[in-house]
């Protein structure tokens, strides 16, 4: 189908699966072993109003380094774009920065101290999760 690999999409699922689980097993058992609460999917929660202006500061910078990135390597040929101005790498930087702040602010604000040390469990995680998964070709499985 449209020069996909027949088995693309299976294998696709099969490793979204894989490292949804991984994610959830990592997150449950630093939360039980740091005795922290478990926070929203997907939640915006700020620590307080630095916080929130400093987050919204992030992430409109990243927007406008992927637009820039984006214009900047259509003038180049595909084989030569910048892999710093890729999307892909400037989501991950937006996480890691992103995530470093809150991480801070945990430490400096939050009632509870464990929270920042779970934070930075987490990056520190998705790193080497992200590196494994592509050093390895997704795990054989692309």
């Amino acid at each position: 189908m449209y020069g996909v690999d027949q088995g693309f999409w299976l294998e696709l699922i099969i490793l979204i699966t894989i490292l949804g689980l991984i994610i959830f097993s990592f997150n449950a058992i630093m939360r039980t072993l740091l005795k922290v609460e478990k926070k929203k999917l997907f939640s915006n929660t700020h620590i307080n109003e630095v916080h929130k202006k400093v987050d919204w500061s992030i992430r409109i910078t990243i927007i406008v380094f992927i637009i820039f990135g984006f214009l900047y390597n259509l003038t180049r040929a595909p084989t030569e774009w910048l892999w710093y101005l890729e999307p892909w790498f400037l989501l991950c930087l937006l996480l890691v920065i992103s995530e470093s702040v809150t991480a801070y602010m945990e430490w400096k604000y939050e009632t509870n101290r464990k929270n920042y040390i779970f934070t930075i469990s987490q990056i520190i995680f998705f790193i080497i999760l992200v590196v494994s998964v592509f050093s390895s070709n997704f795990f054989g499985l692309m």
